[in-house]
This record gives C-alpha cells, sequence and structure tokens, in this order.
C-alpha cells in the first residue's frame, strides 16, 4: 500500500502544481507588441494579456487633426493586434487548465477508492487463505 500511497502523494503534488499554473497570470505567457504609425508619431502597445497597455501620441501629430490621429490610432491598434494574431497561433492555445485540474481531481478519487477496494478485497483474501491455510 506504500506504492499507492506515493502515487497518491505525487499525483496531489501534480495536481497543487497545476492548480498554482491555473491560478498564476498569463504574464511571460506572451510579449508585448508595440507598433508605430504616421512615421512613429503614434505609437500603440498591446501588454502581455492581449489588451491595449499604452497609447502614445506625439503632440506633433496633433497638428495634423484628430481625424488624422484617429485613423493611424486605428492602423497602429490593427496592425499590433495582427502581429499579436500571429504570435498566437492556435498550436500554442493555452489549455483550460482549470477544467483539467478538475478531471484529474476526478481521476484522482476514483482511482485512490479503487485502490482501497483493491487492497481490501487482498486483504481478505489474505484473510481466507490465512484461516484455510
Amino acid at each position: 500500500m506504500a506504492e499507492a500511497d506515493d502515487k497518491a502523494r505525487r499525483l496531489a503534488e501534480a495536481r497543487a502544481e497545476l492548480a498554482r499554473a491555473a491560478a498564476a497570470p498569463e504574464e511571460g505567457r506572451a510579449e508585448p507588441v508595440t507598433v508605430e504609425a504616421a512615421k512613429g508619431r503614434i505609437r500603440v502597445t498591446l501588454g502581455a494579456d492581449g489588451r491595449v497597455a499604452e497609447i502614445f501620441a506625439d503632440p506633433k501629430a496633433f497638428k495634423e487633426g484628430t481625424d488624422y490621429i484617429a485613423e493611424h490610432v486605428l492602423i497602429a491598434v490593427n496592425e499590433a493586434l495582427g502581429k499579436r494574431a500571429a504570435m498566437v497561433t492556435a498550436a500554442d492555445a493555452v489549455p483550460d487548465l482549470d477544467a483539467i485540474n478538475e478531471s484529474l481531481a476526478a481521476v484522482q478519487d476514483a482511482g485512490v477508492r479503487q485502490l482501497q477496494a483493491f487492497s481490501a478485497s487482498i486483504s481478505q483474501v489474505m484473510a481466507k487463505l490465512g484461516r484455510n491455510g
């Protein structure tokens, strides 16, 4: 039974690590994306989470008017989103760690119950053999 306890312990440790990974922020999984437009006078940065983190407009760009600013911010945001989409492909999709953890918990619980039932059955058989032997 010590081997079963060791496996249960290691499985519990793996589940705990999976839970920590699921609870961890997405930081570090993707790089921020910065794009410039309007000859560098407009800059848009997407953070590691994929959301707009910064929009910079050089004061000199305002001489061109608000329509110019809006147009180039739109261009920069769309280009940044395109770059982010190219970075995160379907193969890189992050699995649903919470769902995996729940499934693993169910498997562990069922496995432990089965191992306990097997152990109890073996103990019963051994006891009967000891009485009959």
